[in-house]
């Protein structure tokens, strides 16, 4: 069993998976790829059982969405000029995939498919950690250099002199103008 799992190599999987309305899917093109279905097969098991396929686990790209995933996969390109728009599935729609499809190679494939989006959500998870920590330490340091920048202003900048009058100043006590020196 171990045996036929590894037949698909996780990169393989990993680089179907792409970025939809803000959610991790998989065309449905792909998964029956994976699966070892006809892509006709598995949207009609799909058909069948769909009351096991919410919003949340499948949905179907628009025509915009449709040719921007063509333009930007190559792998794609044969979507490019099917009158038919391409289903979707999150990871829990890939999962009952699986289970609608029945086959010992889903159920198999099925796991790799499980892992791959476990191990991307996990490298997410990751970098949002280091994203924080990147942050706090800009914070610190930012603090730590603004001392260092306003210690070198202070040392660029002249220092304060005051002002000394040159001349006379004229004081007026009573209407009587009067002339002192400073």
């Amino acid at each position: 069993m171990s045996e036929n799992v590894s037949l698909i190599p996780m990169e393989r999987i990993e680089r179907t998976i792409l970025l939809i309305r803000g959610e991790k899917v998989m065309l449905d093109l792909d998964l029956a790829g994976i699966y070892g279905v006809t892509t006709k097969v598995l949207n009609q098991a799909v058909k069948r059982n769909a009351s096991r396929f919410p919003a949340d686990f499948m949905f179907q790209l628009t025509e915009m969405e449709k040719s921007e995933v063509v333009t930007n996969c190559d792998h794609l390109a044969r979507l490019k000029f099917s009158p038919h728009l391409p289903y979707v599935f999150s990871e829990h729609g890939a999962l009952m995939l699986a289970n609608v499809l029945n086959s010992a190679r889903a159920a198999q494939t099925s796991v790799q498919v499980v892992r791959v989006f476990v191990r991307l959500r996990q490298m997410l998870a990751s970098n949002a950690e280091l994203a924080r920590k990147l942050e706090l330490l800009e914070k610190k340091y930012d603090a730590q250099f603004k001392v260092v920048f306003d210690a070198i202003r202070q040392l660029m900048s002249p220092p304060a002199r005051p002002n000394r009058e040159i001349g006379f100043h004229v004081k007026y006590d009573d209407d009587k103008p009067k002339a002192k020196r400073r």
